[in-house]
């Protein structure tokens, strides 16, 4: 075991050197120290819905302006301001003192028209068109569940409003996954590194003359990577906790990481032992976790949904069975590698 933390402590010293794997952790913690700030920014990429609530005043115009004004009254921070005639709405958008423009009218078939003019490709577009966009929601429910009445036949109900957060959704989902799994990613790559750069320097010989075998070298350089994975992580989630955003199950998502960093270092030895080439190994290192990843989201109880269901303390026996899991496979991807690698030595 000692020639194990030797050889982990070395890789750990190294790690000053590797500028990319640096850059990475920095950009990490700069998420999880502003994520209270950059949340709000990342929702309206993620769900422009989530920017409901802006203050918008719409210029309106048109003979169905009064029901349109009803349905204002349901949006927060939309409100509307009656015209004249459509001329005049316009040239109130023009000069600046309406967000928007809607010409709202009656047609022949009793129907309504409806024609919105927004700001063109300007930051504040975005911003007015979710807004616009719950206006003629509202606008259009309305007029559904008034006209239901005049209807031969028995509309199907309309469904119940829904006052789910898109902040809690992109935090859970989104956000608390990445910053529990890029570790992962970048553990993995640092293994590939380590190999492939030893085989080019010819270090690997040299370590090869110590009383060291060539399965406790990929142990020590496996369990520097390994280490700094989890280590990471708790950082990440105690800097959430600290900004406002709770999350449960610490230590089985910490565990449910750990193994996930096992089993894609185990892969990362195993490819950089065959394909000794950094660049080429670098490149099979990808696709195997694009592979791995890829597959594994795809399933209903993958890992991503099992750190979102254990972070809002939702996990069912389903949740903690995929934990389990892949603690198992993982354990056993790393023998196998191991052994292969013990068996076969590295490719030169």
């Amino acid at each position: 075991m000692g020639s194990r933390l030797t050889v982990a402590r070395r890789e750990l010293a190294g790690l000053r050197a590797e500028k990319t794997i640096l850059l990475a952790v920095g950009i990490q913690l700069f998420i999880a120290a502003f994520s209270s700030f950059l949340v709000v920014g990342l929702v309206s990429m993620y769900d422009p819905g989530a920017l409901d609530g802006a203050e918008v005043e719409v210029a309106a115009a048109g003979d169905a302006v009064a029901d349109l004004e009803r349905a204002a009254a349901e949006v927060p921070g939309a409100s509307i301001r009656r015209y004249e005639d459509p001329p005049a709405a316009r040239t109130a958008f023009d000069r600046g003192a309406a967000d928007a423009v809607v010409i709202a009218t009656h047609d022949d078939r009793g129907g309504i028209a409806v024609a919105a003019t927004v700001p063109d490709a300007t930051v504040e577009t975005t911003v007015v068109v979710v807004q616009l966009r719950s206006l003629l929601r509202s606008y259009e429910r309305t007029e559904r569940a008034e006209r239901a009445g005049a209807l031969t036949e028995r509309p199907l109900p309309l469904p119940e409003r829904t006052g789910s957060s898109p902040y809690f959704a992109f935090t859970y989902t989104v956000l608390i996954p990445v910053l529990v799994f890029l570790p992962v990613f970048i553990s993995g790559s640092l293994v590939v590194d380590s190999i492939t750069e030893e085989v080019d320097q010819g270090t690997l010989e040299l370590l090869r003359v110590a009383p060291v075998t060539i399965g406790e070298i990929v142990d020590g350089k496996a369990l520097a990577a390994v280490a700094i994975a989890p280590g990471q992580a708790l950082v990440w989630l105690l800097l959430l906790e600290y900004n406002g955003t709770p999350v449960a199950n610490v230590a089985t998502i910490l565990l449910l990481m750990t193994a996930l960093t096992t089993l894609v270092v185990g892969v990362a030895a195993g490819i950089a032992a065959l394909t000794p080439d950094r660049r080429a190994a670098q490149f099979l290192y990808s696709i195997a976790v694009l592979v791995l990843f890829g597959g594994a989201t795809a399933m209903a109880g993958g890992p991503t949904n099992a750190v979102a269901r254990l972070a809002i303390d939702s996990a069912d026996p389903a949740t903690n069975a995929t934990v389990v899991v892949y603690v198992g496979l993982a354990a056993a991807a790393y023998l196998g590698v191991r052994r292969f690698i013990a068996a076969n030595g590295i490719d030169r």
